[in-house]
């Protein structure tokens, strides 16, 4: 057997938490056998929240916990109803990230260093399987990367390949790992490579070098995508956030071909444009956290949906030469927009959703491989 060696991003973990209820449960004594340094403190929480222990944790450390959770698993993306979502659920398995990505909305959300990851997987599992086989002929297209980073701690935890071994027994659905790390542990016990979905999140190489910190670079995931391909998975990537920055044409332009430098088109399941946009507070959190980081004082209004968005010529602009320069390589009906209106699908794709049947309907399709 190999020695386990943690990787760098999770080399700050100081203490491991663990609910007395999951003290014994599989992932606990995963992680406990992983990291027999770090010995495991059982907490009590009578309310749900937050242990008593863990409140006033200080410093630049980072924290585990391992908990039973109380709520839905299986949930929606939380869009809104004023510009275009996905339409992917997502499986929850926890919240937080030990990267650090200076844009990144978690911030807004969680206030600490604390990663929280659902140990009870029974309850879960429980849950995924009355939901998927309630309606056999009903296909769902899921993900686990909303509230935390889908591979960032699994080199710890092994979630990723549990989830992926559980659903193997599920053909009417298809998963998304999406990440910015680098572990492909999860390929290994796989009987099937058509309901799995590797996804990494991409951007210009100075927004990489100068916004995201303790992820892999951006040549890994490609390296990391094209041994998916290999194996006969199909990937996806995602441009969210597309930033503003002096030279962004070129940093774009530098990222679209490095694509193509590892993949093909037909590796490409679906791939998804965001511009960078946030809640107000957000704003204040990212000068507090990364007092370099200047994009945050771009030309931003409030949009539909309460959030601050780059105005809408400035961001079209940008849409329109990334999605070009994309399709001098191929790429159409893969590209979807995040969250933008059908206005704006008009005027870079020149074509709506309600053109493709819906899109949440269309990406259906792209995940699972459909032909027609």
């Amino acid at each position: 057997m190999n020695e386990f060696k943690l990787p760098e991003h999770l080399k700050k973990i100081e203490r491991i938490f663990v609910d007395s209820s999951m003290m014994n449960s599989p992932l606990a004594l995963r992680v406990a056998s992983r990291l027999p340094e770090l010995p495991l403190e059982p907490v009590e929480t009578d309310d749900g929240g937050l242990p008593e222990v863990m409140k006033n944790l200080e410093g630049d450390a980072q924290y585990l916990y391992l908990k039973e959770y109380k709520g839905k698993f299986l949930r929606f993306c939380p869009g809104t109803r004023y510009y275009h979502c996905c339409g992917y659920q997502i499986i929850h398995i926890g919240e937080n990230c030990p990267l650090a990505c200076s844009y990144c909305i978690l911030q807004a959300y969680f206030q600490d260093r604390i990663m929280k990851v659902w140990a009870n997987q029974n309850d879960l599992f429980d849950e995924l399987g009355k939901s998927f086989s309630a309606e056999p002929g009903k296909r769902f297209r899921v993900g686990t990367g909303e509230y935390t980073d889908s591979l960032a701690l699994e080199s710890l935890t092994g979630y990723s390949n549990d989830l992926t071994t559980f659903l193997e027994s599920y053909p009417n659905v298809c998963l998304e790992l999406k990440s910015k790390i680098i572990d492909l542990s999860w390929m290994e016990n796989l009987t099937r490579t058509d309901r799995v979905l590797p996804a990494w999140s991409l951007n210009a190489p100075y927004i990489h070098d100068h916004e995201e910190f303790g992820t892999s670079s951006l040549e890994e995931r490609l390296s990391a995508a094209r041994k998916c391909a290999q194996n006969g998975f199909r990937v996806c990537l995602h441009f969210d956030p597309i930033i503003r920055f002096d030279g962004w044409r070129e940093g774009y332009s530098r990222i679209v071909d490095m694509i193509f430098d590892y993949l093909k088109p037909e590796d490409i399941a679906y791939m998804s444009l965001g511009s960078f946009r946030h809640m107000p507070h957000l704003k204040q959190v990212i000068e507090n956290n990364f007092p370099e980081t200047t994009y945050i004082y771009d030309e931003f209004i409030v949009g539909k949906d309460n959030k601050m968005r780059l105005l809408r010529p400035l961001r079209v602009r940008q849409f329109k030469f990334i999605v070009d320069r994309l399709r001098k390589y191929g790429m159409d009906k893969q590209l979807y927009f995040c969250m933008e209106s059908s206005e704006n699908w008009k005027d870079v794709f020149g074509y709506t959703p309600a053109d493709l049947g819906g899109l949440n309907n269309h990406l259906m399709k792209q995940a699972f491989g459909d032909k027609s």
